[in-house]
């Protein structure tokens, strides 16, 4: 049984519609190729769509796939209207980032409570959307209408249709290859063979139902940009005249000053009675040396010269 070959055949039926062109705008298949649209003429551009996006040939099946990167005059507003329009068609959104990068931003005070936040910003959206395949032409058309610039547009329609018919073919070996095994002497080698066998025939399940997830629901990845800079002004609170507000008062800072010199005394007079075992031994030893002292000026006295 030739495990290792039949994986293969089935990993490319899940990899073979994710060829797509990295730059400039190009609607392919594998049976034809279509020249890229221009953006001088919006007729070019529908047609161009409709002919790829649209693409149904008898006997034939296509995997779509759609890159789109274009510029809009609101980001936010664009991605709502073409998540509402994927759900009156029936598709969805399987990612969506929106991010906003803030360039610059400055606070001009306008009055001693209050403040502008004067804030430059970007916004862009990447999406993954899947949108039914009988669908697509429309989708493309709708949003192309909504923006201001397109930067690059890549269509694709990969022909999987031998990729199918082998996948029939190899779904048929397996059952074959099942009643085979069923009829072999039950032992070891017959336990790992049907074994195999069940694990390949699960890949192959796996490889038609994301083969025919594909063919159902085209892949479009939209890149949403805004063509120049935003401002947000923002009324915020003037800290700084809050700060000098309260950056000092003499009343306030001698009667702490004095309160803590209070605390101060207190806790030097706790320290010294806590330290009254040293206090009292060096007591002790100041009055034995005191008394030596006087007794010997007393010795020195009372010796005749």
């Amino acid at each position: 049984m030739k495990t290792i070959y039949s994986k293969t055949i089935i990993s490319s039926l899940i990899l073979f519609a994710f060829s797509s062109c990295k730059k400039g705008e190009h609607v392919g298949s594998s049976s034809m190729n279509i020249a890229s649209e221009t953006a001088d003429s919006a007729a070019i551009v529908s047609d161009s769509i409709s002919s790829v996006a649209t693409l149904q040939m008898e006997d034939k099946k296509f995997i779509k796939t759609a890159d789109v990167h274009m510029e809009v005059e609101d980001v936010y507003d664009a991605t709502i209207s073409i998540e509402k329009t994927l759900k009156d068609i029936g598709g969805f959104v399987t990612s969506s980032r929106l991010n906003t990068q803030v360039v610059n931003e400055e606070t001009y005070n306008t009055s001693d409570e209050n403040a502008i936040l004067v804030r430059k910003f970007q916004t862009e959206n990447t999406m993954q959307v899947r949108v039914p395949s009988d669908q697509l032409g429309d989708f493309l058309q709708i949003i192309n209408d909504k923006k201001l610039f397109l930067n690059s547009r890549t269509i694709q329609a990969e022909d999987v249709t031998s990729n199918i018919k082998l996948a029939e073919l190899e779904a048929k070996r397996n059952a074959k290859t099942a009643e085979n095994i069923t009829k072999i002497k039950t032992d070891k080698s017959k336990v790992k063979l049907s074994d195999d066998n069940m694990s390949e025939s699960n890949y192959q399940k796996i490889a038609t139902l994301n083969i025919t997830d594909q063919l159902k629901y085209s892949t479009v990845n939209i890149l949403l940009k805004e063509p120049k800079l935003r401002i947000a002004e923002i009324a915020v609170t003037n800290t700084r005249n809050i700060d000098n507000k309260y950056k000092s008062s003499f009343q306030y800072d001698v009667k702490n000053a004095f309160i803590e010199g209070f605390y101060l005394v207190l806790k030097i007079i706790i320290g010294l009675v806590t330290l009254w075992p040293v206090l009292l031994i060096a007591g002790f030893i100041f009055y034995f040396l005191k008394k030596k002292k006087s007794i010997r000026r007393l010795q020195k006295q009372e010796t005749p010269e």
